[in-house]
């Protein structure tokens, strides 16, 4: 029966809600799920200090590092002590474009299952996620004054490890150096004790400890029993990654943490595990600055009877107090 008068009017195209007058909340949607799992799957882009640039202008961040002052006695009738320091700054390029994309056919999208696109979004946040976590990986390359490298962190050679690197060697930390670790220089708590030390050399703060490891490592630390022991863990809420505390330290694990050397590459000694960087710093060790966080865009393209989709996001990473970090390389056993 054909609609009439008022009824008529009631249906016409205007009166409609679909994928044409909606196709500005399509992205938003996409958006709201890659943003999701972006945050869920980023571990090291939340222990670090972060600056936000969204809608700002410009390549760069110059970050003023202002050396640390001194107290000076002040005697009698004497003028007080003038300090001139010539302050430094940290300059952070942005200069990291990352993107993921998807070109969804038509005849795909009509016939897919909705979960489609919740794998397609989760996919997305997953593979931004990873790469900021391995890129803020390997710029522990600059700790304690290394060349900072964002590059992957295994290509077949040694990985350029910077000053503060050290191996367990009987429960003391020796300088790390290639063809150096065996299988059996595992991680103790006397090794742990003195990276800690050392920590507290170079007077970093106590508050913002956070000590990153590979999933081995987890393994041989739930064998230490004053680790697990109430006594010396803390109760934190929930956080990816966070596995506990211990004498005030954070614990996370990743499987991102970089291999330093392979058993191959370990030429001078009979190892035949990997070794991997555990990381131990305070969280103004590195700096993570966003200029564009996760962004999703949608585009029909015609001429192929298919929808581009494509998140991506724009940051840069420096290393902004290189000596408060530390790299522990440990076997992968």
């Amino acid at each position: 029966m054909a609609l009439g008068g008022e009824s008529a009017a009631f249906f016409t195209q205007n009166a409609v809600t679909g994928n044409t007058s909606a196709a500005k909340f399509i992205p938003e949607i996409w958006s709201d799920e890659v943003v999701a799992a972006y945050k869920i799957n980023l571990k090291m882009g939340g222990l670090v200090k972060r600056l936000p640039m969204k809608g700002k202008k410009g390549d760069r961040i110059n970050i003023p590092k202002p050396l640390r002052g001194a107290a000076n006695a002040k005697g009698e009738g004497v003028a007080v002590t003038i300090q001139a320091n010539v302050e430094s700054e940290v300059i952070i390029l942005i200069d990291q474009h990352f993107e993921y994309s998807k070109l969804i056919e038509d005849i795909t999208e009509v016939q897919a299952l909705s979960s489609m696109r919740r794998f397609y979004t989760d996919d997305a946040g997953y593979a931004l996620a990873n790469q900021i976590d391995n890129a803020l990986f390997n710029a522990a390359t600059a700790f304690g004054g290394g060349t900072l490298d964002l590059s992957p962190a295994f290509l077949g050679a040694e990985w350029a490890v910077g000053a503060n690197s050290y191996y367990n060697n009987g429960g003391v930390p020796a300088a790390y150096t290639v063809d150096t670790v065996e299988d059996t220089d595992l991680f103790t708590d006397a090794f742990f004790r003195a990276m800690i030390k050392k920590m507290d050399d170079e007077n970093v703060p106590m508050d913002g400890r956070v000590f990153v490891i590979p999933p081995t490592l987890r393994s041989t630390i739930m064998g230490i029993e004053r680790y697990v022991s109430s006594d010396f863990r803390d109760a934190k809420t929930v956080q990816s990654g966070l596995i506990g505390t211990v004498f005030g330290i954070d614990i996370y694990v990743s499987s991102n943490c970089p291999i330093v050397e392979t058993a191959a590459a370990n030429t001078a000694t009979t190892s035949t595990l990997d070794m991997r960087a555990a990381i131990l710093m305070h969280k103004d060790a590195l700096v993570l600055a966003e200029q564009m966080g996760v962004r999703s865009q949608t585009q029909y393209k015609q001429e192929y009877l298919a929808t581009l989709y494509t998140a991506d996001t724009l940051y840069g990473i420096q290393a902004y107090r290189p000596e408060a970090g530390f790299v522990c390389v440990v076997p992968d056993a």
